[in-house]
């Protein structure tokens, strides 16, 4: 009897968006420096400027939530500091994208 083939999982790509951004408690220096800098280029209405990252990435996973699952994790261990910043996602599925 001839044992079946192995088939490699399938992965489907995902387009990641992530959003890192300092908790409100956190003073941000930075974005201080650009509200100035616009004030004094007049445009006095700007006000709460807060500076963040923004970071795309394409994901490989078998569906979107084992990707969503690894991009948590992802920004937990590398892409925020969980203690100063907060951070969310959006996930899209490329299509036609699937590997084996």
């Amino acid at each position: 009897m001839a044992d079946s083939p192995v088939r490699p999982s399938m992965s489907h790509s995902y387009h990641c968006r992530i959003y890192v951004t300092l908790r409100p408690s956190v003073l941000d220096p930075a974005g201080t420096a650009v509200q100035s800098g616009l004030q004094q280029l007049g445009y006095d209405g700007v006000s709460q400027v807060r500076i963040g990252k923004y970071i795309e990435l394409t994901l490989a996973a078998p569906d979107e939530a084992t990707a969503s699952q690894q991009l948590d994790t992802m920004c937990d261990q590398l892409l925020a500091n969980t203690v100063i910043e907060n951070y969310c996602f959006e996930i899209t599925a490329l299509e036609g994208a699937v590997t084996s």
